[in-house]
């Protein structure tokens, strides 16, 4: 298990959002952040305070990346020609662990990293068991044979709660899905309003 599968609800208390929009999520029911302070009421945050929380939500959303490998996704999204938060998203979410999310092979995405890590995915018919893979465009994900009846599969196909995007085409009787595009911010389907421009500025300073 990744080290974040227990402790992933506290993400979203911390951020005071539910940021994948889950049913189970408790800020749904409590509000106030995790810990023996969480009921005091939060001061407004500075500039530096909203960059800094964009950063977090963003990190958090892609299953808690860390520091040094979200920083170097940044530093390779500004080298790009165009709009940088652009870039950002694009790159996050030709991730593997993502793309696995998107297309509802598995219902969460530390669960899709954890998929991943133990052999269950194939990229263009080769095994792939490393969650940060940056897929392609035309790339086919599939769910290897042996694993597409397991529970977490079966559960998450079922899931009513989510859509998959339209930048990737899921075939559902081979449980396999095509990465059509890179998409634009406006079309990836984040449950809260995510803030790259804040990121950009939180790294440019």
């Amino acid at each position: 298990m990744t080290k974040r599968i227990r402790a992933k609800h506290k993400i979203d208390r911390r951020l005071g959002q539910n940021i994948w929009g889950r049913p189970k999520s408790p800020i749904n029911k409590r509000e106030t952040r995790p810990g023996q302070h969480g009921e005091r009421r939060s001061s407004k945050l500075s500039d530096y305070g909203q960059q800094l929380r964009a950063k977090q939500k963003l990190k958090g959303y892609y299953g808690n990346i860390g520091e040094r490998q979200f920083s170097r996704v940044y530093k390779e999204a500004a080298r790009l020609k165009g709009s940088t938060s652009e870039h950002l998203i694009g790159l996050l979410e030709r991730r593997l662990d993502a793309v696995v999310y998107r297309a509802k092979f598995v219902p969460t995405v530390f669960a899709a990293r954890q998929f991943i890590n133990h052999g269950h995915v194939k990229v263009n018919g080769k095994r792939v068991n490393i969650a940060s893979y940056r897929v392609q465009v035309n790339d086919v994900v599939e769910v290897k044979e042996a694993s597409k009846q397991l529970a977490l599969v079966l559960e998450a196909r079922a899931l009513a709660e989510r859509d998959v995007p339209d930048y990737i085409e899921v075939d559902e009787g081979k449980v396999s899905a095509k990465f059509i595009r890179i998409p634009a911010l406006n079309e990836v389907p984040y449950a809260v309003t995510m803030e790259p421009h804040l990121v950009v500025e939180y790294y440019s300073r």
